[in-house]
């Protein structure tokens, strides 16, 4: 199921969910749920090779691979090979980045997709429209139900509908995801399991077994993200091992009812124990820890441990990995005191903006790299002269996406802010480029026209409207060059602040402290020690 962006925000109504948990806060979206546009959804049909349009899914998944490209700065994604050939796929992740969450999932399946979303997803100006071509289904949350948005009849209506086409269509073998905390967090562990995607999971297995289908399978999906909400963070999209579905325990009859188009509840047991397969199996491909200064402390002794020995983590993949067994190590092992001084280290760090990755296998702060400064004074330069271009495109789109996330923070959670990046540069590049090329082509050739350059190029072609014609694509191209350079420009800097940074705790007692807690790690290391 997509979220908008939501964070987990608990609300001060004391609304609580049937299992006595607090209620996340509705975004003014959430809050207001047009009944008569959701219930004229669009349905799907799932005997072509895409559930909803297929130009413009093809359209929306190629802008979303686009925007990823620039979003992130690394980018990495294993585990592909276990995604069966045949048959559906639902893929369950934990939940916290919003809609950068789904955004990967879809862009890196090989199948098309059936979509379920939070019910403002379909009839948000922009975004709805989009969401109706692809034929994103609603889903009304207990959220929105317990705090009257609905009725329990309209909820009980619309959840069943959607739930029966997601399960319709991984029957015949499109993907699909769903999230099963139900909401996007901030926490460091998983939140209790909703039972909506087990239950449509099952019941495709049904309708599949049914008709002679291939069995669908779920596929555990980690979610890694170095900084979340950080724009250009650093990302290790993670395909696990497939748990198949088994439908012996749902009778015939109710597979029939299923494949006649009604919606019947699978039954509770299996639910459940699917639902802790689950839990078990995609816990490990979290964080899965008590707060995020631990987590910080488990990647800075991956860090250490593995320099201990000459494997290092070279990318953000191989941190998570590091940091996994150490987690899994002090599991079964604990170690308490060389715990606080690994989380002293990492807050140090986390507080002066740096991590594991600034410390030298020796446990001092690492210095400014001298290859890096010509590579970075380079793409400045680059970065600078493309401003002219970038500026009236990019510029545009930097400010509203700044501005937008900025202001649903309070409301929305950080999470939202990514969201709302997301939704900018991709809309904002597709309706906005071509518009802001065309008048600028407009004012050059018939406003600045007298000028040499713009006299040249009309001699040239001729006629100034096929000046125009050409001038329009050409800016465009340019737009998007523009804002790679400015990207690359972007990364330059961070890393000058960064070695500034570096530069300056190394010089401080802090640094010199840190040092000395850093050796005291690698003096009694696990790994250096059987090495």
């Amino acid at each position: 199921m997509v979220d908008d962006g939501k964070q987990m925000v608990f609300g001060e109504d004391g609304a609580l969910d049937a299992h006595g948990n607090p209620l996340p806060v509705l975004s003014k979206s959430a809050s207001k749920m047009k009944i008569d546009r959701l219930m004229n959804t669009p349905l799907p049909t799932f005997h072509g090779s895409t559930p909803g349009s297929r130009l413009w899914t093809w359209i929306a998944t190629n802008m979303l691979r686009v925007t990823l490209f620039f979003q992130f700065r690394r980018y990495q994604v294993s585990g592909r090979e276990n995604i069966p050939q045949e048959g559906g796929t639902l893929c369950c992740g934990w939940h916290t980045n919003g809609l950068i969450d789904p955004a990967t999932i879809m862009t890196t399946h090989p199948k098309n997709f059936v979509i379920g979303g939070r019910h403002d997803l379909v009839t948000r100006p922009l975004i709805g429209f989009w969401a109706r071509k692809m034929a994103v289904q609603p889903v009304v949350r207990q959220a929105e139900l317990i705090r009257g948005g609905c009725s329990k009849e309209v909820a009980a209506t619309l959840n069943g509908r959607s739930l029966l086409n997601l399960s319709t269509g991984i029957s015949y073998g499109f993907g699909c995801f769903l999230f099963p905390e139900g909401t996007s967090h901030d926490e460091s562990h998983m939140l209790r399991f909703k039972t909506g995607p087990m239950r449509t999971a099952l019941s495709a297995a049904a309708m599949a077994k049914g008709s002679g289908k291939p069995a669908p399978s779920i596929i555990p999906i980690g979610l890694h993200w170095r900084v979340r909400h950080h724009w250009r963070t650093d990302a290790w999209i993670e395909y696990g091992k497939p748990i198949k579905i088994d439908a012996e325990s749902i009778g015939a009859e109710v597979a029939e009812k299923l494949l006649r188009g009604e919606w019947v509840e699978p039954p509770a047991e299996t639910v459940n124990s699917l639902r802790d397969e689950l839990r078990l199996r995609l816990q490990p491909m979290t964080p899965d820890a008590p707060d995020w200064p631990t987590h910080r402390a488990w990647h800075l002794l991956g860090h250490l441990e593995g320099g201990a020995i000459g494997r290092r983590p070279k990318t953000w993949r191989d941190e998570v990995s590091a940091a996994r067994a150490v987690r899994d190590r002090l599991s079964t092992t604990p170690d308490q005191a060389r715990l606080a001084k690994a989380r002293e280290v990492a807050e140090t760090l986390e507080d002066n903006r740096l991590d594991a990755r600034d410390i030298t296998a020796t446990g001092a702060v690492r210095r400014a790299s001298i290859i890096r400064a010509p590579i970075n004074t380079l793409k400045l330069l680059i970065g600078l002269l493309m401003l002219p271009f970038f500026l009236p495109s990019s510029g545009i789109l930097v400010i509203s996406g700044k501005y937008l996330g900025d202001k649903n923070i309070e409301n929305e959670g950080l999470d939202a802010r990514t969201s709302y990046h997301l939704l900018v540069s991709m809309f904002g590049s597709f309706f906005l480029w071509p518009p802001i090329a065309l008048i600028i082509s407009l004012l050059s050739v018939f406003v600045a026209g007298s000028t040499a350059p713009m006299s040249t190029a009309v001699g040239v072609f001729g006629n100034e409207w096929i000046t125009v014609l050409l001038m329009t694509p050409t800016l465009v191209i340019l737009f998007f060059l523009s804002a790679m350079a400015t990207v690359n420009a972007w990364d330059s800097v961070e890393d000058i602040k960064r070695a500034r940074r570096r530069s300056t705790l190394r010089c401080s007692r802090t640094g010199a402290e840190l040092q000395k807690l850093c050796q005291e790690l690698l003096s009694n290391s696990p790994k250096s020690e059987t090495c």
